[in-house]
């Protein structure tokens, strides 16, 4: 069963969903959408495609949206409960309403989740000509889902989920609903799928990572979409997934079993967001003010201070960056070639442009929950990818 949730997405459910069940090659499979009962919209859309595929279903939650997307996950969940009485379901494919699937990921799916908790496929953000915005997220997912993601899984740390074209075990979800009152979903998080993760980890679940190419094509079996290609956009997504995982996330999932330092290790790296920025931002004003330092000894005819230390640190620093970067560019010429790759470099200054815009809006976020504000779901605008549009 894949399941998708949808708030205000008319503009491209009816193609998603005419398009999934077109690609998909697999013999069993529904597909489960999640829409609102104040959002007409969306409902005629999905139920368009629908009523020419008994495979879909489209279900309206008993909510007003928008909500979190746990939030409707549970109202699928609670339908596919219904639903069992059908047959056994294997596996729930969690995906988003723009989201181009791959012919194959159900077969691997298939495949894989024996004797598995969930099974994650690689996300391969597509490019939008000329938006310096929407290929950071390229060069970012490359680099997680070739390194990061495949790194945690050997050391046995826990593996966060990315929300889309991940396969979690029926049983799982059943066992996580017993303990929830009948909801697998916590519908009080901004980042569901990330703490979903740690959960099924904790619960001893077994995650793994596929990196699997079509034998046909030589494809890569993952997930294509479109992320965000303006910088306003691209702040506040980004600002969601600080909030939940680097601020809220702290004091929600807290720390791993005592003796996994691999997991707490990793778990530190997913919360160093806020910090990574004030060294960013320290690092930026230190390039700007440098130059300004150098003017004024010359001006005043003073010598510049002899700091050796400074010097080494100076250089360290830069080897690292170098080779950051050179992992960078590696990573997207692997997923979508040398000239994306190229244009990777430039694209890591506006990642961090975005991250230190992004900051201060996820603190304020942060603060306003511990004060006991409203979660507020801060919507992405989709698109879906026009006919002919390049996927490979």
């Amino acid at each position: 069963m894949a399941s998708y949730t949808a708030w205000d997405e008319q503009a491209v459910i009816g193609q998603m969903l005419a398009t999934a069940v077109a690609r998909i090659d697999h013999p069993d499979y529904r597909l489960y959408v999640g829409v609102y009962p104040n959002d007409p919209g969306t409902i005629a859309a999905a139920r368009a495609v629908a009523a020419t595929d008994p495979r879909i279903r489209v279900i309206v939650g008993p909510r007003d949206g928008p909500t979190t997307k746990a939030d409707c996950l549970n109202s699928l969940w609670r339908a596919l409960v219904a639903d069992a009485a059908d047959g056994p379901i294997k596996a729930v494919v969690l995906h988003d309403a723009e989201d181009v699937v791959h012919a194959a990921e159900l077969t691997v799916f298939d495949t894989l989740i024996e004797g598995s908790a969930v099974v994650q496929l690689p996300v391969l953000p597509l490019v939008r000509r000329g938006s310096l915005v929407s290929g950071h997220y390229a060069d970012e997912f490359a680099y997680a889902h070739i390194v990061q993601q495949p790194v945690r899984a050997m050391l046995g740390a826990a593996m966060p989920l990315a929300g889309t074209g991940c396969a979690i075990a029926t049983d799982m979800l059943a066992a996580i609903a017993a303990d929830r009152g009948g909801a697998p979903f916590d519908d009080t998080s901004l980042t569901e799928d990330y703490e979903l993760g740690l959960h099924i980890a904790e619960r001893g679940g077994r995650s793994r990572f596929a990196r699997v190419r079509d034998p046909r094509d030589d494809s890569l079996i993952a997930v294509r979409a479109y992320f965000p290609d303006s910088v306003p956009t691209a702040t506040r997504q980004k600002a969601r997934w600080m909030t939940g995982i680097a601020l809220a996330g702290w004091d929600r999932t807290g720390w791993g079993r005592p003796q996994a330092l691999a997991d707490h290790w990793m778990r530190f790296r997913d919360r160093r967001a806020p910090v990574s920025v004030l060294v960013l931002a320290i690092a930026y004003a230190a390039i700007l003010l440098w130059p300004l330092s150098v003017g004024l000894h010359w001006l005043t005819g003073t010598a510049v201070a002899d700091d050796r230390l400074a010097d080494w640190l100076l250089i360290a620093t830069t080897l690292l960056l170098v080779w950051r970067l050179g992992m960078r560019v590696g990573c997207t010429a692997h997923d979508h070639g040398w000239r994306q790759a190229g244009w990777s470099l430039p694209r890591f200054f506006v990642g961090n442009i975005i991250a230190l815009i992004a900051a201060p809006r996820a603190i304020r976020r942060y603060l306003t929950l511990l004060r006991g504000g409203p979660l507020i779901w801060d919507k992405t605008a989709h698109a879906f990818p026009e006919p002919g549009t390049p996927l490979a």
